[in-house]
């Protein structure tokens, strides 16, 4: 296939790029799986560095240099003999003996991109709005970022889920999709949530996002739902009724994020979630939804918390499907930005 795009220097938020780059990422995806090309990135390395822990992400982009005939190598704080300092303006004179801004830059060297897994702080809601911290780290590479997940944004993810909406037939255009809050015992990230609602806005889909009171998304978030939306023929709405929210449903994507009200109050907002256990998914969510209404959910999903047996071991469940497209997309991603 020859590009109709420039190539990706930076694959950092799905919802910056142009439709027809998404379109674009999606057929190559496609391609690649039913006809690979095991020689395209040989010679190439891509340095994997993981600030936080992974098994999807880490497995589906070691699969994907190994099946385009190039190769990668991971670093995490937890590898380094000596420790990685990644506080600013610090004295070192404790344990770490380097700083992130002084490995960032060797590690990026050895390979021919770079891609960086780094969570949310959850100091500073506007802070990690900005995703300053993976901002700062991607800006120490001087070769090609990708984003394996940082304080806002879910790229790979959020690609794959684009895939596999396409594959299950739901329609891009005024296709209803609910992404509805789930209960996790710990605060979750924003990035997820806010990556989905994004790229189901620019797909075209009319996007219902079911949660509790306290867990409405924060302004800027939802007004940029709102204008990819607009621009692609959708809408964007959020409601704390569940029957209201459901009615019609062709897909429902499980999702758990931290209040944005009580974000720099932890202790409130751990006594606010604990109130709201009884938000497992079940099957008789979906009474009211078309009957073809599928589930999703990102992983890793907590059995029997988030959502129930029944339901994930139920036809209506694509989890698992969903997760096989991480490996097609980021083979994809991989390919438009290291092939010459």
């Amino acid at each position: 296939m020859t590009p109709t795009t420039a190539a990706i220097p930076c694959f950092y938020d799905l919802a910056a790029l142009p439709i027809e780059q998404v379109e674009e990422l999606l057929a190559l995806a496609t391609r690649l799986r039913t006809h690979p090309e095991p020689r395209a990135l040989e010679g190439k390395v891509l340095s994997l560095l993981f600030m936080n822990p992974s098994l999807r992400t880490l497995a589906s982009f070691q699969s994907a240099m190994i099946r385009l005939g190039g190769g990668c190598f991971m670093i995490s704080p937890d590898m380094s003999i000596h420790g990685l300092e990644t506080r600013s303006g610090i004295v070192m004179d404790g344990r770490a003996a380097e700083h992130i801004r002084d490995a960032v830059p060797v590690i990026a060297s050895y390979g021919d991109a770079l891609a960086i897994r780094l969570f949310a702080e959850r100091i500073s809601l506007q802070a990690d709005l900005a995703d300053t911290a993976w901002l700062e780290l991607a800006a120490l590479a001087d070769v090609p970022t990708i984003n394996m997940e940082s304080a806002a944004y879910h790229p790979c993810q959020s690609l794959a889920d684009w895939k596999t909406l396409d594959e299950l037939g739901v329609p891009g255009q005024r296709g209803k999709l609910v992404v509805s809050w789930a209960y996790h015992p710990r605060p979750m990230p924003l990035s997820g949530v806010i990556s989905t609602v994004q790229m189901a806005a620019m797909r075209g889909m009319d996007v219902t996002v079911l949660r509790p009171d306290a867990y409405a998304l924060p302004d800027a978030v939802v007004a940029r739902a709102r204008a990819l939306a607009a621009g692609s023929g959708g809408s964007y709405r959020e409601t704390a009724d569940r029957r209201e929210a459901m009615q019609g449903a062709q897909v429902v994507f499980a999702k758990e994020w931290c209040s944005p009200a009580l974000y720099e109050n932890r202790l409130a907002e751990t006594r606010r979630r604990e109130e709201l256990t009884d938000w497992c998914v079940d099957e008789p969510w979906f009474e009211g939804a078309a009957p073809d209404c599928r589930f999703l959910h990102a992983m890793p999903i907590r059995r029997g918390v988030t959502a129930t047996d029944r339901l994930l071991d139920s036809p209506r469940s694509a989890v698992l499907h969903g997760a096989r497209n991480r490996l097609w997309t980021q083979m994809a991603v991989l390919h438009r930005m290291m092939r010459k």
